[in-house]
């Protein structure tokens, strides 16, 4: 094979529906223009005419429309099952039919690297988003959780679970502390040296202060913190794969997932980030009406690389805070998004010192 320039990449490509793989090169400074063209050459483009025919190539893991060649949009178009994302012109009419449209900083070889990676969850999480905005809270809540359940017997998060270390977590159990100053109930993390990782204990407790939350009306405000320097890493990794049965799981979710009642006193609920928020801490945080975070804050949800979707509520909370379209850019790339461009989105509402 021949030598590749500094600015170059290669990337593996493969029809499953043939099993035929092959390796492009992609120039790492070039412009929409020929990145367009690298997606046609590598056979992932999808037109609209297609989309509204519903003749969008089987066998692939993910597609690409690319909307500065696109002319105007079909009145309605056929989405297939794997995620199809929108590149260039986002003023497009096609724009807002797509599962999600390419931003900066965030790259589309990115994107169909972590797809290709993962495709199962891929398609799973892009089919809950396309459902989600037709369904009530709750009822967004269970669909979650059985595409989650789904996703949890899968063989790529077995596989994920048996590539982590079997030991578990040395950390003491997780508390929620409670406190109540006048019409305001304060609810914090407080595990600051696991931080803030959330596991069965931190769970149950979140549950219960939320429903203190919307049993008792003259409570006015709640204000959700942490203690540490983390607002929360997300759920405990050392419980992932404790309960096997992905029935059970969803019948526990479906009793003790804090969401569940976070989103019916979502109005009077404040979110204070500090540090990392990441997975289920941001799924819950994205819940509420009002969120601030400081400056040194970041965002994450890397949930698709462990071959499963937020679970927590993030499918439902996020989508409503800034959109499905932004939610699966998060969700797929699992990049971090700092402080600003969480502002610039919406999913935080000020910056704070």
């Amino acid at each position: 094979m021949g030598s590749f320039g500094r600015n170059e990449r290669v990337f593996f490509f493969r029809d499953w529906s043939s099993g035929i793989g092959r390796f492009m090169v992609f120039a790492g400074r070039t412009g929409r223009a020929n990145r367009a063209q690298r997606m046609i050459e590598a056979g992932l483009t999808i037109s609209g005419e297609q989309l509204a025919l519903g003749e969008s190539p089987a066998g692939l893991d993910i597609g690409i429309v690319d909307l500065d060649r696109e002319p105007d949009s079909p009145s309605q178009l056929v989405l297939p099952p794997y995620p199809v994302i929108g590149v260039g012109n986002r003023a497009h009419p096609m724009a807002g039919a797509v599962d999600t449209i390419v931003e900066s900083p965030y790259r589309i070889e990115a994107l169909i690297a972590a797809a290709r990676a993962q495709p199962l969850a891929a398609m799973t999480v892009t089919q809950l988003l396309r459902m989600l905005p037709r369904l009530e809270g709750a009822d967004a809540l269970t669909a979650e959780s059985f595409a989650y359940a789904m996703l949890q017997g899968s063989e790529a998060h077995r596989t994920w679970i048996e590539r982590q270390s079997s030991a578990h977590s040395q950390e003491k159990a997780g508390r929620v502390g409670l406190e109540r100053n006048g019409d305001v109930l304060t609810v914090t993390l407080d595990r600051p040296e696991a931080g803030n990782a959330i596991d069965r204990p931190m769970r149950d407790g979140l549950h219960e202060a939320f429903a203190l939350a919307n049993a008792d009306r003259t409570i006015e405000r709640v204000v959700l913190r942490a203690e540490g320097k983390a607002f929360s890493l997300g759920a405990d990794l050392a419980e992932f794969g404790t309960t096997c049965d992905p029935v059970t799981a969803h019948a526990i979710r479906c009793r003790t997932l804090p969401a569940r009642e976070a989103i019916l006193c979502a109005e009077r609920l404040e979110a204070e980030i500090d540090g990392a928020c990441v997975g289920a801490g941001l799924e819950l945080a994205a819940f509420a009406g009002r969120v601030t975070a400081t400056r040194r804050s970041w965002f994450q949800l890397p949930e698709l690389s462990m071959g499963i979707l937020p679970g927590a509520g993030g499918c439902v909370s996020l989508s409503r805070r800034i959109g499905p379209q932004r939610t699966l850019l998060m969700i797929l790339s699992g990049r971090r998004l700092n402080a600003r461009e969480a502002l610039d989105w919406g999913l935080v509402d000020a910056l704070v010192d």
